[in-house]
């Protein structure tokens, strides 16, 4: 028989140790000082002795095992996140200006003081592909009409052509022939692409431009009332467009994103 190289005790042993234990009387404290082992061990080979088993077994230590589990578990978590991140560093952006668009939709939340009953407000906002360049506003419905007047602004800040327009399949940006934002798409030869159905994270750019202006701008200031709201949105999107560098355009602000395609330096 094989004994692994840790183990404090072989059968005669443990023959031994049971019939001090059962013939002698010699208590457990006693036993695990003489064969130098732990009383939970002393206990276990008491209770196989029983059973009439004297072998030797292959160490059970749970905390061990939980350990060797957990380290294997890790491992694989590691290796998805190192594929996700992977998949996610593939960033893309549009060749110039106006390519395309990417718009989605947010219900703002009450403000203080406000009654739950009170209707809500909601964030339209608008992101160009290329330049990073954010638009924005503050409606009071979620309706095709609602998209189609904010749609309405962007055209008359924005500076350059839009080509196409990228949504998720939300009622205000899709729906039957005479709907009033794909109707004024259609009239500026704005060509329209949607998310995949349930599937809103694609349109990325969207959601996590919405998710920046819900952390630097709603959440971190109080505002008095909703016109204070609005004019505070203004005030966000000059430092968003002017001020602040992004990442995924070299550490540019839209602004020079955009000077830069529009008025390339001489070498």
């Amino acid at each position: 028989m094989t004994i692994h190289k840790r183990t404090r005790l072989t059968p005669f042993q443990r023959r031994r140790l049971t019939d001090d234990y059962w013939k002698q009387h010699i208590r457990v404290c006693d036993l695990a000082r003489k064969y130098q082992v732990s009383r939970p061990t002393i206990y276990k080979i008491i209770h196989r002795a029983r059973l009439q088993d004297h072998s030797i077994h292959k160490s059970v230590n749970k905390r061990f095992r939980c350990l060797e589990y957990g380290i294997k578990r890790l491992a694989k978590v590691e290796l998805e996140l190192e594929e996700k991140l992977k998949k996610q560093a593939k960033r893309y952006n549009k060749a110039y200006p106006g390519e395309m668009v990417h718009v989605d939709t947010k219900r703002l939340p009450l403000l203080e003081g406000e009654s739950p009953r009170e209707t809500r407000e909601y964030l339209f906002v608008g992101i160009d592909d290329f330049s990073r360049e954010l638009y924005a506003a503050i409606l009071p419905n979620k309706t095709q009409y609602s998209a189609e007047m904010f749609l309405k602004q962007v055209f008359a800040e924005c500076p350059y052509t839009i080509e196409q327009i990228y949504s998720d399949n939300g009622l205000e940006y899709r729906g039957a022939k005479d709907h009033a934002f794909m109707k004024l798409c259609k009239d500026n030869h704005i060509e329209q692409r949607f998310t995949k159905v349930r599937t809103p994270k694609t349109n990325g750019k969207a959601e996590r431009v919405i998710r920046t202006m819900m952390e630097q701008w709603h959440n971190k200031t109080i505002f008095k009332n909703r016109r204070h709201r609005k004019v505070e949105l203004t005030r966000f999107l000059n430092w968003y467009n002017t001020v602040k560098p992004h990442k995924g355009i070299n550490n540019q602000t839209p602004m020079e994103q955009l000077i830069n395609y529009f008025y390339p330096q001489e070498l």
